[in-house]
């Protein structure tokens, strides 16, 4: 399975995978979060589903804005090619998939500046291949396993945030997610956009071990300090408590 996410803030764009594949018993890692090179551009790709269905979308991309006489010029443009090659590979191998038991379950979060863009965009694209994009109100994308790491997106993903602050939360709803299952985990891809350029990087686990150690902790504290006067009534006095 998969776990992706990407926030997008005033200052730019973050975006995390992690790259655990696991078939059976056996466990590798594999890349899921790419770049596309256009037009003097860039772009990220994060999905997640059939692995077959994305390469399949990215190489007759790839021969699509290749063949183009001039590039796209805004992302949503870029959006929409990408959508339309996936509904094509629904049309060639969706019937055949379905027959094997299997999902055409592809959604991917695309995000970059074209030459045309005033800013970052980033969007959402769905298996049928019609999209949207994230907005000031709801700043980010989660895809994979999204249950566990989207709590913490829903409470704390702001528009206004630092850049360095939205990855700090990207990694968290990672490391929720982590704590969770078994087929996500490390090593995780990060790649940010600030101002047109793109910087990349691959962490392993104890290069953010101390990160995680500190979370952990500080949790921990928080639940200590909780304010539970409120729960008093319902847990039993213990011998030698004085009576309220």
């Amino acid at each position: 399975m998969t776990f992706g996410v990407a926030v997008r803030s005033a200052e730019g764009l973050v975006a995390l995978a992690d790259t655990r594949v696991v078939r059976g018993e056996q466990h590798s890692t594999k890349a899921k979060l790419s770049m596309i090179e256009h037009g003097g551009s860039s772009a990220f790709v994060l999905t997640s589903g059939l692995r077959s269905v994305r390469d399949k979308t990215m190489l007759q991309l790839d021969d699509e804005l290749s063949a183009l006489g001039s590039p796209c010029r805004r992302m949503h443009h870029l959006a929409t090619r990408y959508g339309a090659q996936l509904r094509s590979v629904r049309q060639d191998d969706g019937d055949a998939l379905a027959e094997a038991g299997l999902s055409f379950n592809v959604h991917t979060i695309l995000g970059g500046q074209m030459a045309d863009d005033t800013g970052p965009e980033l969007f959402f694209v769905y298996p049928e291949g019609n999209w949207i994009t994230a907005t000031t109100d709801v700043p980010y994308f989660v895809i994979g396993r999204t249950p566990y790491g989207k709590p913490i997106l829903d409470r704390m993903a702001r528009f206004d945030m630092p850049l360095r602050t939205a990855i700090g939360l990207a990694y968290l709803a990672f490391d929720a997610t982590r704590a969770s299952v078994v087929d996500v985990d490390f090593p995780i891809d990060i790649v940010t956009l600030v101002q047109g350029s793109y910087r990349q990087r691959r962490f392993a686990t104890a290069e953010l071990e101390d990160t995680h150690r500190f979370w952990h902790q500080r949790l921990d504290e928080a639940l200590t300090e909780l304010p539970d006067d409120w729960a008093r009534a319902l847990v039993p006095p213990s011998p030698g408590d004085e009576p309220t």
